[in-house]
């Protein structure tokens, strides 16, 4: 790709420079909807009131209001002004000095195609071998466009949107086998001609992958972020163009088709999704039902009402009413569901079955029994016959509480539970992507003795930057400031100091990892976005969903799951 840290590229001299605006809305007397329908106010804070102090209880009064049914696409208070990455209103919070050493990196690691920005490279570590970290992946671009987004830069994120959708009508092949027609690439690369003065795109739809899977992820983070840009600029023309539609209707179609399986979950491979290597994930992980959910609530939002539109919003909040109950219901662990567990009888048939997946009690870790707090719950990492994986994964729960596929109750017990092992969940360096990790026997069968992902390494326990992000917005989302300002605070004691690696090793995340390359772009671009939302809550409308009253089912354990 040719782009250096160090580099002056021309191309970005016209880009605009970074700002945190770093007021805090007045939320005491409001809702979320309002919240997002205007700019947010400045409000005057106390120097010797803390901000986790004050925001703890006043923030929670407006997050915590639902917006219904209807909801407005368009967030003026979610764009930040630029100049300087300094802010200029009253009583702003002073940002960290690492905030614009993040913003130069990422400037640094946009990639150009025909003079246009078209989006992020992986990671622009010069000391180590490219192989597919020189490409612009549609996973890890998300927090770079969540960025920009704030940052009043829309340009390149549209161009993205439209750059991908055009790669998605490419005929995909691996081997003699063709993929589905709305599969999204993983991956895409820029090639420069400087002969011919043209570039051309190279797209990765899983063929080059290792372990050769296709992303499912890729198409539901398409959605998201479409919608996020739309709710940013209120710009809809985009994703009301024919092209946008069919793009959607192309991963709906995917998702919703039906088959033999008795779920309304997503079956999915092992890999195919930021779990990207073998990790015992097969079946339904929770990462890409959340991602799933999210995207059939956007496209509610997105997909026009003509002809074809209102068949799929059809199909859509059926979907959406089967999967909130199954999610809600059967992945969802609290110390009483564990109880429940606990005790379950084996071997049950008919509808009456308490134990309708034939889970057998013996199959509980030892971990869970100890792990499991009193205040406290999360939505484990898989459901499927005979077998519960009862990992915690951060993403899957995050985007679980940004969505609403979580319950108000849910949500709040998720944040209790990051609280009560915090030790545990993020230790010296947010956020465990997953726990605890696999070791021993049970290493060398689920991973096939994968180097990368030793125990508290990689994807395998390994502590990932990028999800500060996440966590910050459920943070906010549930009145919670105070412990995203405390996990931002643990980065911004190392982030750039170690120059922004792209995971941690070890059971409280202390040592950089021992494969991960340095300035990776959504390490950069996690913080950043972090740090913004936190301090300008109403960015949060572009990526947070309110409770939709159309699909919000009565929350009571069906009969057989009385115990």
């Amino acid at each position: 790709m040719g782009l250096k840290r160090v580099e002056s590229r021309p191309e970005l001299a016209g880009m605009k420079k970074a700002a945190s605006r770093t007021s805090l809305p007045d939320l005491d007397d409001t809702d979320l909807s309002r919240l997002l329908d205007k700019p947010p106010r400045p409000i005057n804070i106390e120097r010797q009131r803390s901000f986790e102090e004050r925001s703890i209880s006043e923030i929670s009064v407006g997050l915590n209001r639902g917006l219904g049914s209807s909801e407005t696409l368009y967030s003026p208070g979610g764009r930040s002004t630029w100049e300087t990455p300094r802010s200029s209103a009253p009583n702003a919070f002073e940002p960290h000095p690492m905030f614009a050493e993040a913003w130069d990196a990422l400037r640094q690691s946009i990639v150009f195609f025909n003079g246009q920005p078209v989006g992020t490279i992986a990671a622009n570590d010069q000391t180590e071998d490219a192989l597919n970290y020189d490409q612009v992946f549609v996973r890890d671009f998300v927090p770079s466009a969540l960025a920009f987004l704030m940052n009043g830069e829309p340009e390149i994120v549209k161009n993205f949107l439209l750059k991908t959708l055009y790669l998605q009508g490419w005929e995909k092949r691996v081997d003699r086998f063709k993929l589905g027609e709305g599969v999204m690439p993983a991956s895409f690369k820029v090639l420069h001609n400087p002969n011919r003065k043209t570039d051309s795109l190279l797209a990765d739809f899983g063929e080059s992958a290792i372990g050769r899977v296709a992303p499912v992820d890729s198409g539901l983070w398409w959605i998201i972020l479409l919608r996020a840009y739309t709710k940013s600029t209120g710009d809809s023309t985009l994703a009301e163009t024919d092209e946008c539609q069919k793009g959607i209707r192309l991963i709906l179609t995917l998702c919703l088709s039906e088959g033999f399986d008795t779920f309304p979950t997503l079956l999915c491979a092992d890999g195919c999704c930021m779990i990207d290597r073998q990790m015992g994930i097969y079946g339904y992980p929770v990462e890409i039902q959340a991602l799933f959910f999210m995207v059939l609530r956007c496209a509610l939002v997105l997909l026009k009402h003509d002809t074809e539109g209102k068949e799929f919003v059809d199909r859509v909040l059926k979907r959406l009413h089967a999967l909130s109950y199954h999610m809600r219901s059967y992945f969802w662990i609290d110390i009483q569901q564990l109880n429940n567990i606990y005790r379950y009888k084996t071997e049950e048939y008919s509808h009456t079955a308490v134990n309708k997946f034939n889970v057998i009690p013996e199959s509980i870790p030892e971990w869970l029994l100890d792990f499991m707090p009193n205040r406290g719950g999360y939505f484990i990492g898989n459901v499927s016959p005979a077998r519960m994986d009862f990992r915690w994964f951060a993403l899957g729960n995050c985007i679980a509480i940004l969505s609403c596929l979580a319950t108000n109750e849910q949500s709040m017990a998720i944040m209790d539970l990051i609280e009560e092992r915090w030790e545990e969940l993020v230790g010296e360096m947010p956020l465990k992507v997953c726990y605890p990790a696999i070791e021993n026997h049970e290493w060398r069968i689920v991973t096939g003795c994968d180097p990368k992902n030793t125990r508290w390494s990689y994807h395998n326990g390994g502590s990932w930057p990028v999800l500060l992000w996440l966590l910050t917005a459920a943070c906010i989302k549930t009145g919670r400031p105070q412990i995203a300002r405390r996990a931002i605070d643990l980065a911004e004691s190392r982030l750039l100091k170690d120059g922004w690696p792209e995971y941690y090793d070890g059971k409280l995340g202390r040592y950089i990892g021992k494969q991960a390359r340095k300035y990776q772009t959504w390490s950069i671009a996690g913080y950043l976005v972090a740090k913004m939302m936190l301090e300008d809550p109403s960015h949060l409308g572009m990526i947070s969903l309110e409770e939709d009253k159309r699909i919000k089912p009565l929350m009571k354990r069906s009969t057989s799951w009385t115990c």
